[in-house]
């Protein structure tokens, strides 16, 4: 049961009311209702694909196709049912309406071509603000906005291109034009991602100051320490579903758990772990997450290495860089004994180390694309003639194999994959790469968006590439899903390794207390 957080004598701010979003046939948001009040943090949790970003774009005005009522600033209070809250439908709309999103993608909010100084004050510009029009105004203007982080950039930085600042900085300038427009309600989406230690005290600090001056704040991070610091209260989402709602003082092991869930009928943990066989990758000096201890790491034939972490822990990066798709920085590389240093995904396929990445609609699915044509991109050689022409009818054999060997739900190879369902895509994914025989398989959140069934099929096949002698590695942020199909379980936090042990030794509730390690010691169990 969701526990009721009120402040004391004050009514809320915004009051969202079965909201939903749906996104063709996903239900991304089901009947999320939530008060955000005046003078108070609320910290917003919850695992990639929980639905956060989809309920930041639904208050921003991003996304306007949402089902249920967002009641905001005095429409709150006279809000009873059957009155129909305005509907955010815009950006624009949602500023009028007091509400200030400061987005993950920084990039997003950078008008590249204008100065800082015109980017500080662009919501003037694009409102007509013609007392804004000589450089001079404008300045002080952004200068003004700039104070209330007690930032002081010269006038070399106002004036160059904003496209030029640094991500830090950037980050900055888009929190300081969006306090300039005194808003009533902050959503800060991730906000010291790219800030310093000492960028992101400062931040608090002012943070800490809105508060008390009774600016609600929506903050979402993925770091617990800074939560602790900073919030009055924390909500989580879990698979578009609000399953926690909590005031101080937090019981963060109540909180990891509603984030990730523990679903009884997907236990079935592995009890007797494939031993480990010749050591196939060995990476040394990989730097994954700023201002966090080179890491080194080796990855055994004949087994699955689990590695867990949540958002930030620098899994993917590490994915990444031994896949060539990221540059090593300062990382040495062996495979199998001899030098490994891929300077593009191309350059690691060719030596068998494959990649299923984190997220297939961005990175893994060619829209409009067959099953057969998908399956048989990675082995264009294989299904070409002398002269380089696609052999269609081998397309089909080998979309064919994936379709039966991971029980794909298709009418035939010739599928569009934008017609299968989450789980049957993975399934392809994850098919196309396994079949080609790699010496080592990446495998990050292959069981993210998928059902029961598609779970067991994609991780028993992890275990038989492990069992003929190949190297898999599967990156979760569910302890479950590890414990699940791994012989080996790594914990990583903060880009450094916080546990490394066999599977069996260590119950779930060690595992997790792993995932909220913070000391920066390493634990090894042998």
């Amino acid at each position: 049961m969701l526990s009721n957080v009120a402040e004391a004598n004050d009514h809320p701010v915004v009051r969202l009311s079965g909201v939903g979003v749906r996104f063709g046939s996903n239900r991304v948001l089901e009947d999320i209702s939530l008060d955000l009040h005046s003078g108070s943090i609320t910290a917003l949790l919850g695992t990639n694909g929980a639905g956060k970003s989809t309920l930041i774009g639904a208050l921003s005005g991003a996304n306007p196709h949402y089902t249920g009522d967002i009641a905001v600033g005095t429409s709150v209070e006279g809000t009873a049912a059957g009155v129909v809250a305005e509907r955010i439908s815009s950006p624009a709309h949602a500023r009028r309406a007091g509400i200030e999103t400061v987005h993950q993608r920084i990039s997003d909010g950078i008008v590249s071509g204008l100065s800082v100084a015109d980017n500080l004050v662009l919501t003037d510009l694009a409102a007509g603000g013609h007392h804004l029009a000589r450089r001079r105004e404008t300045e002080k203007a952004a200068r003004s906005a700039l104070a209330r982080l007690s930032l002081d950039w010269s006038d070399e930085v106002l004036r160059a291109d904003a496209a030029r600042l640094g991500t830090s900085d950037a980050q900055l300038l888009i929190l300081a034009r969006a306090l300039r427009q005194s808003p009533s309600v902050l959503i800060l989406d991730e906000p010291t991602s790219a800030l310093t230690a000492a960028e992101a005290d400062r931040l608090f600090d002012v943070l800490r100051t809105l508060r008390d001056e009774g600016l609600a704040i929506l903050f979402v991070s993925h770091r617990f320490g800074e939560i602790e610091r900073l919030a009055d209260r924390i909500v989580v989402l879990r698979d578009g579903a609000l399953v926690l709602d909590a005031p101080r003082p937090f019981d963060w092991q109540a909180a990891l758990a509603a984030m990730l869930g523990v679903p009884a009928e997907l236990q079935q943990h592995i009890e007797n772990p494939l031993p480990p066989g010749d050591p196939v990758l060995h990476i040394d000096g990989a730097r994954l997450v700023a201002g966090a201890p080179a890491l080194s790491l080796t990855v055994h034939a004949g087994q699955v290495t689990g590695i867990l972490g949540l958002l930030g822990a620098g899994k993917s990066e590490l994915a990444e860089t031994i896949a060539g798709a990221r540059p090593a920085a300062g990382a040495s590389m062996t495979l199998d004994a001899e030098r490994f240093a891929p300077k593009t995904p191309a350059h690691a396929i060719a030596k068998r180390v494959v990649l299923v990445p984190e997220d297939r609609q961005r990175d893994g699915i060619q829209p409009g694309w067959s099953i057969s044509r998908t399956v048989g991109l990675p082995v264009l050689s294989a299904v070409a003639n002398r002269l380089g022409v696609v052999r269609t009818g081998r397309e089909r054999e080998l979309g064919s194999e994936v379709i039966v060997g991971f029980g794909v739900v298709a009418t035939s190879a010739d599928t569009s994959l934008d017609d299968l369902s989450g789980g049957n895509q993975q399934k392809v994914i994850v098919g196309r790469w396994l079949r080609t025989s790699p010496r080592l398989a990446l495998l990050d959140e292959p069981f993210r968006g998928v059902d029961i069934g598609a779970r067991r099929t994609i991780g028993e096949a992890a275990r038989r590439q492990a069992e003929t002698g190949a190297g898999v590695v599967v990156l979760s942020s569910d302890v479950d899903e590890i414990l699940d199909v791994a012989d080996r379980i790594i914990v990583l936090v903060a880009g450094r390794i916080a546990l490394d042990t066999p599977a069996g030794v260590l119950g779930r509730a060690d595992i997790v207390n792993a995932l909220l390690d913070d000391s920066g010691h390493s634990k090894e169990t042998a």
